[in-house]
């Protein structure tokens, strides 16, 4: 049925009428836009060549490997002590208390008052195992991981997540953290409000903030970086990779959820969701069945089933003015 809008009469009233309707149904239409914005990184300055970065002073207990193709480098200002580096084979250099731990220190600041001041921040559950996580900003008084985080980046490779904290982090025993459909450690950020701790064996992802300081107990494994800004680094025969993101790409990766283990002996051969992500180990193919969308904080992945919500909102408001300027000028019949 057509509308012919030629034969309508506009009275000036009517106009008066439509001035604050058309900017109310622009700001209706805007609202999803602005509300799903993507994160950009947290700028990390000179700490990105640093897979340590410690203000008091760094302890090491067995043999521990730190490498990555962002930088090995193990800072410590203005503390001096590193305990135990004999027992250390990393790939990069030392810097205590000099010139470039002394600017790093100071990147830490700013990348951490970054990652605190990102907003909206969706609140979650203490516990975030078992739970599928998209890319946003996500919070809680204090965090921790028992079991497996999944973090699903939708086939987007620039997918930023973005955890804060304004008390602890605090990893189970061979906690895990996944990373599917195209997520990169190199987008993963934790802002820990005081101090955190990796227990025994756990496989974490991501680079951690912490205020104070961050202890890595035996055997925990870091893909990303451990920079206290205040406090202690205490390592553990650990594995600490700080990897570059790899190159965006077009095409989604596939589904396979990887763990977050970290090798020093990565070969070349990687998994398709990150360049030189070492060690990283196929789920089973039962976690590839549907990919998940963010849930609430009780845990629990949800299939994700692609309606366009936006374009059926743009739609329905798109109708709704329609009908509302039909309404506002139409012309009584006789």
């Amino acid at each position: 049925m057509g509308v012919k809008l030629a034969k309508f009469n506009i009275g000036t009233s009517k106009v008066r009428f439509l001035i604050p309707v058309i900017p109310l149904v622009a700001i209706v239409l805007l609202i999803p836009s602005f509300s799903q914005a993507a994160q950009s990184p947290v700028g990390l300055g000179t700490t990105s060549n640093f897979a340590v970065l410690a203000g008091s002073t760094i302890t090491n207990t067995g043999p521990t490997t730190i490498s990555g193709t962002a930088g090995g480098d193990v800072g410590l200002a203005p503390g001096t002590a590193f305990t135990g580096s004999a027992s250390v084979t990393m790939t990069g250099v030392q810097h205590l208390a000099d010139t470039v731990a002394t600017d790093a220190k100071t990147a830490l600041v700013n990348a951490y008052d970054d990652a605190a001041g990102r907003t909206p921040v969706t609140s979650v559950g203490t516990e975030l195992g078992g739970t599928t996580l998209t890319s946003g900003v996500y919070g809680n008084s204090t965090l921790g991981i028992t079991g497996t985080l999944t973090l699903d980046a939708q086939g987007d490779p620039n997918a930023v997540f973005i955890f804060q904290t304004a008390s602890t982090l605090i990893t189970a025993p061979s906690s895990s953290i996944s990373m599917i459909n195209g997520a990169q450690a190199c987008n993963v950020f934790w802002q820990v409000g005081s101090s955190a701790t990796l227990d025994t064996g756990s496989a974490f992802v991501g680079h951690l903030f912490a205020l104070t300081s961050i202890t890595a107990n035996t055997g925990a494994t870091i893909r990303g970086q451990l920079l206290a800004r205040n406090g202690a680094v205490t390592l553990d025969s650990n594995t600490i990779t700080n990897d570059q993101c790899s190159a965006a790409s077009a095409t989604p990766t596939a589904s396979a959820s990887v763990s977050a283990s970290a090798s020093a002996s990565a070969s070349a051969s990687t998994a398709p969701s990150e360049t030189a992500a070492p060690s990283e180990t196929p789920s089973s193919p039962a976690s590839e069945s549907a990919t998940p969308v963010a849930t609430t904080e009780t845990g629990g992945s949800l299939p994700n089933t692609e309606t366009p919500w936006n374009l059926i909102g743009v739609v329905g408001a798109s109708l709704l003015l329609i009908g509302s300027l039909i309404w506002v000028f139409r012309k009584p019949r006789a």
